[in-house]
């Protein structure tokens, strides 16, 4: 069968509300299409549905061999690889739910997450993740079997609970002689009323929820998902973003079994670029930071171009964002810049560009509306199985998310006289509630809503979301001026020199901020200048580099209320880091990490010192750690004087 269609063919959620059934139903349809490619060693391998079923087939019937079955978790631990996926439908298959840890969790999320879920099985990709798994030793009784997928370094290993995956494909092919028809009684007993899925939740303020995800509920939300941004079974997606988040479960698994779109898995992380440009994706889903740091990329590229070429570059984008402003396209920009640079990157082929998880600062937004990349903004939860906001191809607004799927329904409650409240939403997908956690599901749904403690507005021109900050996370100086950290924090990243920020201010006299440089593009500017460092922290305290980010600091407050700008700031001695509990895995900041972490810091800015002292150690991820001891300058950036009270949803405009 050709892979050509000129409508969307998705498979009958209705019918085949399980991933496992709509899988069996695309490998009895187009058994030779191609659903997966992953790249290793150099050559990109295909798997066909046939394939991909016969996996796991066999994973499931291994899984059943070993005890597991209805009701027992099965986590998943690892970097975005097929085995990942068969392991988690196969647990589907034989009545388990999935749960996916992000691969660079350290020890103490790990332990939280398995013995939280009592996971009886754990798949996971090399001898990494199988030592994380190990080093739980006694603290994880429930843990009965760890699969592994690569043998390389495992032959050392004499723990009686490992098993190679190629012997659990054995196992499985051995039940499947002894009872050939037991898959599929397994399968065909499956509802889409059962919990599939367990995602964890982003875990900005405390320990991750786990969302119980029903099968067929999450199916039907995907396909209203389809609709508003539709997928040919020609189409190509590459699988960058962890699995555990709720957003790949989305695109690499259950909307790649609805529309047959081909799931590519790149190499290495470090290999995504060269990996996407070979593959020119269709369709592509990047967070917030990605998307940051391309286009941090891209600038820091021409700082080592020739003088002619930074002239072309700067010219193209004047070009391209004065035709943006116009609503238009700009074809000298296109042919002078974007066309070339879009191939560079990868994105000739793109129909459509996602970006979703945490906020993206609207200049980041336009960079890549101008290039000509059709970027949009979604919006959700993890308890709504996922977003379910996006802009349409034809009505993209730089400051919203969009406006409501289809199948869902969004309202803003209590509203203030600027017409900011909390966004409270349902979708057709909602979850089940939380895994052994039913308090927390009662206050978060209420009459069959979510109340997402997010603080937005409805744009009564358009119909279009409006996502400010976390209603917690919305402060107000000592002196009324309301304003959003998230907003400003996003408009310093799109500094090529800038990482991360945290914006201070809450019942302070003025706004702050605490700054991550960008150490791989802030050490090629300072080598260009020969400026001579050593390290991340011994360049982010040089006088040169305050000076470079002051500019970019000063550049922000430009396009900033007086009340809202940023008078001192200083730069932080390391990259703020999830494995510190500073960042989310989804590299959202933990504000009240930070305000405790580096209170001592925070009341510094905000006294007549100059200088910060700091006697601290910091772990790496190998565990072993050093000592940094240095003085932290502070900057101080005079605005101009004035400045009132702003709404908050100027805060957003």
């Amino acid at each position: 069968m050709s892979r050509r269609t000129a409508t969307p063919d998705y498979g009958d959620v209705v019918t085949h509300d399980t991933f496992p059934k709509l899988l069996a139903d695309n490998a009895r349809r187009v058994p030779h299409e191609v659903a997966m490619r992953e790249k290793e060693f150099g050559i990109w391998n295909a798997y066909t549905w046939a394939e991909y079923q016969r996996r796991v087939r066999l994973i499931a019937l291994g899984m059943a061999d070993l005890g597991i079955g209805r009701g027992d978790v099965v986590a998943l631990i690892g970097d975005n690889r097929p085995e990942w996926i068969w392991g988690e439908i196969a647990a589907h298959a034989i009545g388990a739910m999935s749960l996916g840890i992000y691969q660079d969790s350290i020890h103490d999320e790990v332990h939280y997450l398995i013995t939280y879920a009592e996971a009886a099985l754990v798949i996971a990709e090399d001898e990494e993740q199988v030592d994380k798994i190990l080093e739980l030793a006694d603290e994880a009784p429930c843990i009965r079997h760890i699969v592994y997928c690569d043998p390389k370094g495992m032959r050392k290993y004499a723990d009686e609970r490992l098993l190679s995956i190629d012997a659990l494909y054995a196992r499985g092919e051995a039940l499947d002689r002894a009872d050939p028809g037991r898959y599929d009684r397994e399968v065909s007993a499956g509802q889409g009323s059962d919990v599939a899925v367990l995602c964890t939740t982003s875990g900005t303020t405390s320990r991750p929820k786990l969302s119980m995800l029903q099968a067929g509920p999450f199916l039907a939300h995907c396909l209203a998902y389809l609709r508003r941004d539709p997928k040919l079974p020609e189409d190509n997606y590459v699988s960058v973003l962890p699995l555990p988040w709720i957003m790949e479960q989305v695109y690499a698994v259950a909307q790649s079994l609805i529309s047959r779109i081909t799931v590519n898995f790149v190499e290495e992380p470090e290999t995504m670029m060269a990996d996407l440009r070979e593959i020119g994706p269709t369709f592509v889903l990047l967070g917030p930071r990605s998307w940051e740091g391309i286009a941090a990329d891209v600038r820091s590229r021409m700082m080592d171009a020739t003088p002619l070429k930074r002239r072309l570059f700067d010219l193209g984008m004047r070009r391209g964002l004065a035709a943006l402003t116009a609503g238009k396209r700009s074809p000298v920009a296109h042919w002078l810049l974007f066309r070339a640079l879009k191939d560079r990157l990868g994105f000739t082929f793109l129909k459509s560009a996602a970006t979703g998880g945490a906020a993206m600062g609207p200049d980041t937004f336009r960079f890549f509306l101008a290039m000509g990349v059709p970027l949009r903004q979604l919006y959700g939860q993890t308890e709504l199985a996922g977003a379910y906001t996006l802009h349409t191809a034809d009505d993209v607004d730089f400051d919203s998310v969009g406006i409501a799927f289809d199948n869902s329904e969004v309202r803003i409650d209590n509203p203030d006289e600027s017409g900011v409240g909390e966004i409270v939403a349902r979708t057709a997908g909602m979850f089940a509630g939380y895994y052994k956690n039913p308090e927390a599901s009662q206050a978060d749904i209420r009459d069959g809503w979510m109340h997402t403690g997010d603080a937005g507005y409805i744009k009564p021109e358009n119909g279009h979301l409006v996502v400010i900050d976390r209603i917690k996370d919305i402060a107000t100086t000592s002196t009324g001026a309301r304003f959003s950290p998230a907003y400003i924090e996003n408009k310093l990243k799109f500094s090529p020199f800038v990482a991360e920020a945290v914006i201070l201010g809450q019942d302070r006299p003025y706004l702050a901020a605490i700054i991550c440089i960008r150490f791989g593009i802030v050490s090629k500017w300072a080598e260009q200048r020969r400026i001579a460092f050593t390290n991340y922290t011994n360049l982010s305290t040089h006088p040169s580099v305050y000076a470079l980010v002051r500019g970019e600091v000063e550049t922000v407050n430009r396009s900033l209320p007086e009340a809202q700008r940023i008078r001192k700031f200083l730069l932080l001695y390391k990259e703020l880091d999830a494995d510190d509990g500073e960042l989310t895995r989804t590299r959202k900041v933990r504000r009240g990490v930070i305000n405790e972490k580096y209170a001592d810091i925070i009341d510094a800015i905000y006294g007549d010192r100059e200088t910060v002292h700091v006697d601290t150690w910091i772990t790496f991820q190998d565990g072993t750690k050093s000592r940094i001891v240095t003085d932290l300058a502070l900057m101080t950036v005079v605005p101009p004087a004035g400045g009132g009270a702003v709404p908050a949803r100027q805060a957003a405009e």
